[in-house]
């Protein structure tokens, strides 16, 4: 007789509800919704509380994984978030845009039954319902620091940024952030749509920070307006965190013609500039109607779904490799079939045509087949010979990459640089070659993710800690 017990039947996963996908295609409201509370809960529920949870070492800023979802199972919400705050400065921001199936939930152990904790929609609702709930609290709540508390300076308000200086003031040091643009957040602000990332989610954030202390210092250019040689003489530390927005092209006949733009420069106008909210706003963006989106990450999927709520007749996604090798989030790539993207796999541009002004009307496009593997593992993409088409296109989106912007980088020649030009920086503490002068995200990594560029930046800033107070920061 087998007296063995049946197997617990594992729950479903909690779906996201979402805008519909017609919908949503023509507005920049944000398409996933959220959990409501009862979501939430029953989705913490399915968590099996590992002793040893291994989603922790998938988490580049260590939250408390297992330990927050258990306060969510009951019902405690506002602990849950007390939990996640003590090691990630940007919650609501992370629950958004992290790519947790290849970090956390890829390491929940229920991601060998393809259904993993949603950690990162419970993330997200801890921190949305936190700052619902708290919308109405006094502004009023910075700390009297003593005059001679140890200053920080901190360069880029990007995500490495905040984050540094959310661990340096929460620790009671002095914290300045210099901004290049007219508003902090970098590429929260500039490069993630509103659709996936509203503003005035990045703002609410933003306004933590400066209760906990740090003052925003706007429309300073690091290398031209402020250099750091110049910022050492007046603070103890300071964190480089600028980003790497200098974009990479394709180097093919015709970019030049009225119509190719960097995903950089349309997504800012575009997000920074507001200008989906043209006439209302001053920044116009570039009328295309058939536009064609070079690349197959998730800022080419950005650039090609807010290209269609702009207005695009047609948008078309080109991509040498197939689908199977596409490195934007599978969430991402979905959202953007679902609201009409259309792909064109195994192609490669091979010039850019123009009318008699100079104007883009199309683009020819090369057939590609797989080869063998190159030095990344990937099949190599190789030419059909005689395989070409023309793509009508009005408006061209460069969606490649970035790489370093040398502006900060000339203005400071005893920093160190990689053979790719960012920053070296000791992996353990941040330090550049310059003594105090640390430096995390994009312009030491080269183009990455939010979340790696926040455990940057929570690694320097917990070493800045040590230095100036003398403490270590054991969360």
């Amino acid at each position: 007789m087998d007296n063995k017990k049946p197997a617990k039947k594992l729950a479903e996963r909690v779906p996201m509800p979402c805008q519909p996908p017609k919908e949503r295609a023509h507005n920049f409201d944000e398409v996933a919704l959220g959990y409501t509370g009862e979501m939430a809960m029953k989705e913490a529920t399915r968590c099996l509380q590992c002793k040893n949870p291994p989603c922790v070492t998938g988490c580049p800023v260590e939250v408390p994984i297992k330990d927050f979802i258990h306060q969510l199972a009951a019902g405690n919400v506002e602990e849950a978030y007390r939990i996640i705050k003590t090691t990630n400065s940007l919650p609501a921001v992370c629950g958004r845009v992290c790519p947790q199936e290849h970090q956390c939930e890829g390491k929940c152990v229920l991601n060998k039954k393809d259904r993993p904790i949603a950690i990162g929609r419970l993330e997200r609702f801890a921190a949305d319902t936190n700052l619902k709930d708290h919308r109405t609290m006094p502004e009023n709540i910075r700390p009297d620091l003593p005059k001679d508390a140890p200053k920080v300076a901190c360069v880029g308000a990007g995500p490495s940024s905040l984050t540094c200086a959310g661990v340096c003031a929460a620790a009671g040091l002095k914290v300045d952030i210099f901004e290049a643009l007219h508003e902090a957040g970098g590429v929260l602000i500039y490069g993630i749509p509103s659709f996936r990332l509203p503003k005035e989610i990045v703002a609410a954030e933003i306004n933590g920070l400066h209760d906990l202390g740090v003052d925003f210092k706007l429309n300073h250019v690091g290398g031209r307006t402020i250099e750091i040689k110049d910022l050492l003489k007046d603070y103890d530390a300071v964190f480089i965190g600028v980003g790497a927005g200098l974009p990479i092209f394709l180097g093919v006949p015709g970019e030049n013609l009225v119509g190719v733009f960097s995903a950089n420069e349309y997504l800012t106008r575009v997000n920074l500039g507001r200008a989906y909210n043209f006439p209302e706003q001053d920044t116009p963006c570039f009328p295309g109607k058939h536009v064609t989106v070079f690349g197959a990450g998730n800022v080419a999927m950005d650039a090609a779904r807010t290209a269609l709520r702009m207005g695009a007749e047609s948008v078309h996604i080109v991509y040498r490799r197939t689908r199977a090798e596409m490195p934007a989030r599978k969430e991402e790539i979905e959202h953007a079939e679902e609201e009409g993207v259309q792909f064109a796999m195994l192609s490669a541009p091979v010039r850019f045509n123009g009318d008699e002004n100079l104007n883009l009307v199309s683009v020819t496009l090369q057939k590609m087949e797989l080869g063998e593997p190159d030095a990344s593992g990937r099949r190599r993409p190789v030419p059909i010979a005689g395989e070409v088409y023309d793509l009508p296109t009005d408006l061209a989106i460069v969606a490649l990459g970035t790489r370093s912007n040398p502006i900060l980088l000339d203005a400071t020649p005893d920093l160190k640089l990689n053979k790719w030009g960012y920053i070296e920086a000791d992996e353990n503490t941040g330090e550049t070659s310059i003594p105090n002068v640390f430096a995390g995200g994009d312009i030491v990594t080269g183009a990455a993710t939010v979340i790696l560029a926040m455990g940057a930046g929570r690694v320097a800033g917990r070493e800045i800690v040590r230095r100036l107070k003398g403490e270590k920061i054991e969360s």
